[in-house]
């Protein structure tokens, strides 16, 4: 069992043994105010009270006694060593938040004039790699569904244009019929912020459609006239949870183990494009990213690849 004593102290008792660690007196006070004021849990107090004793040692090896004698420049170095030591970028974003809160506390209550950690910028959270499937992992799901009946064929069809596009799946069932250039082979998209771009197709994605166009599609439609290209049994357009809902059962057929979600073909998309060596800013303007550094991430998840390969595959690996 753990808790707090009413005079700042943090105490653990397990079977057996007792430890109790003092804690330096401007801590324990905002500590107790988070306790009065907030009711928050003791597990958050107890994180609060970590962070705030490892900076106040890290001042205290470098002569600072008290962490209300620290600078901005000392919050900046600190933060520094811990990413040096290897922490995470959301592990130093949340000891930052923990000082601000306690140097925010201490201005409020005129204790100190000015807050250190003002002008310190939070370090942007590691944005996780995207997953992808491997290129033999796509063959099997493209595979899985059976091309003889109408609702196969169109979702053969769809996972084709999917993965030749590299499209969003509201993008992929939000395409109108009027959005197709077979002829010319592209198709027209329009993506976040209504911006257009115009993605070629490739051959298999396109000898799927002209089929899909030419036996099922009218077979779906039943008569109607629909400006969708993929449509439902009903004659409607597609949701994009029920083609979500698609992919999971067809990656379930085709013994795929891999966490999926409605983006991982678009994940794959990019990833194999680079791993053949297309050029980054070709795979940019395909997947309609404003920003150059959106894209990037895609080189991590065909460098770590690549690693993986060389690994199992050279005999020094």
């Amino acid at each position: 069992m753990a808790g707090f004593s009413r005079h700042g102290f943090f105490y653990s008792r397990l079977p057996g043994m007792a430890a109790r660690t003092t804690t330096p007196p401007v801590i324990s006070s905002f500590i107790d105010a988070l306790w009065m004021e907030r009711g928050l849990a003791e597990n958050t107090l107890a994180a609060y009270r970590s962070d705030l004793q490892g900076f106040a040692q890290w001042l205290s090896g470098r002569g600072i006694d008290n962490p209300l004698k620290a600078s901005r420049a000392d919050v900046m170095e600190y933060l520094g060593s811990r990413v040096a030591a290897g922490a995470s970028r959301r592990s130093s974003a949340r000891l930052l938040s923990t000082l601000r809160r306690f140097y925010r506390f201490q201005v409020r209550q005129g204790i100190m004039s000015e807050d250190p950690t003002a002008r310190v910028e939070a370090p942007k959270p590691d944005r996780p790699l995207p997953a992808a499937l491997s290129e033999a992992e796509v063959e099997r799901l493209l595979e899985a569904p059976d091309v003889d009946t109408p609702l196969g064929q169109r979702d053969r069809c769809m996972l084709e244009v999917l993965y030749a596009t590299g499209l969003r799946v509201s993008e992929l069932v939000g395409l109108r019929l009027d959005q197709l250039n077979t002829r010319q082979g592209v198709v027209r998209v329009t993506g976040k912020g209504g911006k257009e771009r115009l993605v070629p197709l490739g051959e298999a994605a396109l000898a799927a459609l002209d089929e899909y166009l030419a036996q099922m599609r009218p077979v779906l439609a039943r008569g109607r006239v629909v400006d969708a290209v993929f449509i439902t049994n009903r004659g409607e357009g597609m949701s994009r949870q029920a083609f979500w809902y698609r992919i999971r059962h067809y990656a379930e057929a085709a013994g795929i183990k891999a966490h999926l979600s409605p983006h991982t073909l678009r994940h794959s998309f990019a990833t194999h494009l680079l791993n053949h060596g297309a050029d980054l800013r070709v795979v940019q303007l395909l997947l309609g990213h404003s920003d150059l550094s959106t894209t990037q991430v895609y080189t991590h998840v065909a460098r770590a690849r690549l690693k993986a390969l060389h690994a199992e595959h050279h005999p020094r690996g």
